[in-house]
């Protein structure tokens, strides 16, 4: 949560490394050193860092009281009151790239959409984010490199962006869980594309699915962007069937069989069919998606139940977010 419940935060998607314990065990080696995994982390830390030295919480009074860990002077947090991720204000995401309708939309800033990847609201949401961002990227990476995962990485916290400024217009949006959740998407996309190559699919599946849903449940929470999550997943899913799919068996081997026995392409039909599915999905629901969004399309008037996909209310809390 942004300052002050001006905004939302993008919860982690944890809990995938039992996915792999149980789906990659079986599969092909792992052969790339992962990179892009590690450099993202150290990016968003050092952004992070870039957040707390703009804030300078300090300098600036608040209605909520003082500043929290005064002992770390400029790098101090705001009141907890204002922000119980321990971090900085709202007006300091707003003004270091953080997801704004009115900012994408009326002031044509559509770079936001990326910036807010990497931005924070504290460093309870910066650790839970990167620590998922480490259980899953780097099993992913070293299956399919840097290329791929880096792609679907930032696609996806493209798409999920895009999703949660169609539905969501007041306040500030940060994080990485709409890329993190691309990654859990293409996960499943990927088994489901692969599904020949594995002995033990459905208790991958099984598992893969109920991280899943755990993690899109915990969305519909207050304050959490749940919108971009599921942004994110949808991109990411889709993703996995244009960027993962493995050779057929026998194909990296085939000069070494005999020739009734050599595979006759690289990929299976069913895997190109999906292929072609995906990006045409793709490249239409980025298209309508982004000429809504700049047209200053509301989202809610087009899916008059969809706020109920990001925050449920109950006797114990409210969705109000303005």
């Amino acid at each position: 949560m942004a300052s002050g419940g001006a905004g939302k935060a993008r919860g982690g998607a944890g809990g995938a490394a039992a996915y792999y314990d149980t789906a990659y065990g079986t599969s092909e080696e792992r052969g790339w050193r992962p990179w892009i995994v590690p450099l993202i982390v150290i990016v968003s830390v050092a952004v992070f860092v870039v957040e707390m030295l703009v804030n300078d919480c300090p300098a600036h009074s608040s209605p909520f009281g003082s500043c929290t860990a005064r002992f770390l002077r400029r790098f101090s947090f705001q009141p907890l009151h204002e922000n119980p991720l321990l971090g900085p204000s709202a007006s300091t995401l707003e003004k270091m790239g953080g997801l704004s309708w009115d900012k994408v939309v009326n002031s044509h800033q559509g770079w936001r959409l990326i910036t807010s990847i990497f931005l924070h609201a504290g460093l309870i949401h910066l650790i839970i984010n990167m620590f998922s961002l480490l259980f899953i990227g780097i099993r992913l990476e070293q299956q399919f490199g840097f290329l791929r995962v880096g792609l679907i990485y930032l696609i996806s916290g493209f798409g999920g962006d895009v999703l949660s400024a169609l539905f969501l217009r007041n306040g500030i949006s940060v994080g990485a869980s709409g890329a993190l959740f691309g990654l859990l998407g293409s996960m499943l996309s990927e088994l489901i594309t692969n599904w020949t190559i594995y002995s033990n699919r459905v208790a991958a599946i099984f598992t893969l699915g109920f991280i899943i849903v755990i993690n899109l449940a915990i969305g519909l929470l207050p304050h959490v962007d749940n919108f971009a999550h599921i942004g994110g997943f949808i991109t990411g899913f889709l993703l996995g069937f244009v960027f993962l799919p493995r050779p057929q068996f026998g194909w990296m081997r085939r000069h070494d069989l005999p020739q009734s026995s050599q595979p006759r392409s690289k990929y299976k039909g069913y895997q190109y069919v999906l292929w072609i599915i995906a990006l045409l999905l793709l490249l239409a629901g980025f298209t309508v998606s982004l000429v809504m969004l700049f047209k200053g399309k509301n989202g809610n008037d087009h899916c008059h139940w969809c706020h109920y996909l990001d925050c449920v209310p109950t006797s114990k809390w409210t969705c109000d977010s303005s």
